[in-house]
């Protein structure tokens, strides 16, 4: 699986297991509804760490937290 995938189905699963749409995220975390989408729709190849951290803090989780998962175990990675 590559980042960008993970990255989607980190956030996908945390959306749905906090009762949040895309477009409350967006807004909570000061992020464009393009930049959302770009991510879970797999179109951000290489997502900036500074948006996974402004994800993380409208989630109120630690970017620990947010990595800290199997789906990141195997990740592909493009050289």
């Amino acid at each position: 699986m590559k980042i960008n995938e993970a990255i989607s189905k980190k956030i996908l699963c945390i959306l749905k297991e906090k009762d949040i749409t895309l477009n409350k995220l967006a807004t909570t975390c000061c992020l464009t509804q393009s930049t959302v989408d770009s991510l879970i729709n797999g179109k951000s190849k290489n997502p900036k760490l500074l948006t996974i951290v402004r994800i993380c803090d409208g989630l109120n989780i630690t970017l620990k937290d947010f990595f800290n998962d199997e789906v990141f175990n195997n990740i592909d990675r493009e050289d």
